[in-house]
């Protein structure tokens, strides 16, 4: 027997708790890019593998140039040049230099770099022809401008543990670290169901009774959006055996996760729920919250379903508050919630005692505070206020009435410059 009326909290509990971070698999590194790490990364190498200059400029021993000013110039021999991707064997000794490129390694013997605009040498003439002598203006101290070997990362350190999501910067680490594939979480698979003989494609004219599938081309949507691979399952009509044919192709593409919008409710046609009870399960379908009340949530054939309602906005509100924690977990993510701040109310706000999710933008006043703005009608049906939000304010459980000035919690679902 299913539980009804759960919290929201029980649900989104019951939900998280029927999923599993999935296996790893290897992925070249450019496909590599949102994935979380499914093990550790240990360097192979040194970062920087050498010690290299910093600058554009010439290598020395600083005890050389301590006396360097702009009025007392220090005269060097210079005894060669050494460019990025080459290696010198020339040994520095005392009253010598070496120009150097940013990136080179850095000679033996040299312990400091005097960028060039330190020295008489014309930093941007077009062609540099190796001077004899080099005038130095500054002084340096030993290890100026020197990137030193493994200053970065060393050989054998952990540079990422597992469950860290890679962004582009961790991208850089693992290339520069030789690392060309990697251990990642599998991308849920995620099969989007539309349910209703009212349905018709989003390319269809209208005609009387009829409205366009929206649902699934929003889920698939926030799915894809998500890192998550879509998988389109089409639109059941309200029969059993057609619920159950699309069930089936769920389960023949191999499916992590099963979504389905409209045909949870208590309509005369809503078939869904008589078939999963008939291939599996239903934990419970309904949960205190506006919008969004009709909530089913179960297993169908060992894979986990999440039936979510037929109005757009309440299909979409669930979907964030359900169906996306559920689907990070499932990739490896371990922050599963959208950030959330504390907006003072700016109109007023009336709701049936359900923990509500009202739609709302977001933003600063002069003063720095979070401040918040209801985006119109409220209704289940109205996407257009979901368009203008950035936000949702949170207004909890037995709370029926909140007064221009209330303070509330604002999960954002964007976050706009204007927030920060």
């Amino acid at each position: 027997m299913a539980t009804e009326y759960l919290t929201v909290k029980e649900a989104l509990t019951a939900v998280l708790h029927s999923v599993s971070p999935l296996p790893a698999e290897t992925v070249g590194l450019t496909e590599a890019l949102g994935r979380i790490l499914a093990e550790p990364v240990i360097a192979r190498d040194s970062l920087p593998p050498f010690a290299n200059s910093a600058m554009d400029g010439y290598a020395v021993r600083a005890d050389d140039v301590t006396q360097a000013s702009q009025s007392l110039a220090v005269s060097l021999q210079v005894v060669g040049e050494v460019a990025a991707g080459t290696v010198s064997d020339i040994i520095l000794t005392p009253g010598t230099a070496v120009r150097i490129m940013t990136g080179a390694p850095v000679p033996a013997g040299a312990d400091a770099i005097v960028p060039v605009e330190q020295t008489n040498e014309q930093y941007r003439a077009a062609e540099r022809p190796l001077p004899e002598q080099i005038l130095i203006y500054g002084s340096v101290e030993p290890g100026a401008y020197v990137r030193h070997i493994g200053e970065d990362i060393q050989a054998g350190q952990a540079v990422l543990p597992a469950g860290h999501q890679l962004r582009p910067q961790e991208i850089g680490v693992l290339a520069s670290l030789g690392v060309a594939q990697v251990p990642v979480v599998k991308r849920p698979r995620v099969g989007v169901l539309s349910t209703g003989d009212e349905l018709i494609p989003v390319e269809a004219p209208l005609t009387p009774g009829k409205i366009r599938n929206s649902n699934s081309y929003t889920q698939l949507a926030q799915i894809q959006a998500l890192g998550a691979n879509p998988v389109p399952l089409g639109v059941a009509r309200d029969t059993v055996a057609d619920v159950r044919d699309r069930l089936q192709a769920a389960l023949d593409a191999h499916v992590d996760l099963i979504i389905s919008s409209a045909g949870v409710s208590v309509g005369a046609y809503d078939v869904v729920r008589s078939v999963l009870e008939e291939g599996g399960n239903i934990g419970f379908w309904k949960v205190r919250m506006r919008p969004g009340k009709p909530l089913a949530h179960g297993t169908y054939q060992g894979v986990v379903y999440l039936g979510l309602p037929g109005n757009p906005v309440s299909a979409m509100v669930s979907f964030e508050r359900f169906a996306r924690p559920a689907i990070l977990k499932m990739a490896g993510h371990t922050h599963l919630e959208r950030p959330q701040v504390t907006a003072v109310l700016q109109d007023e706000i009336y709701s049936d005692g359900r923990e509500s999710y009202v739609r709302a933008v977001v933003e600063r006043n002069s003063s720095g505070d979070y401040i918040a703005t209801t985006t119109g009608s409220q209704g289940s049906h109205i996407m257009t206020s979901l368009v203008k939000a950035n936000a949702l304010l949170i207004v909890p459980e037995g709370v029926k009435y909140a007064p221009s000035g209330t303070q509330l919690a604002a999960m954002m679902i964007d976050w706009p410059a204007s927030v920060f």
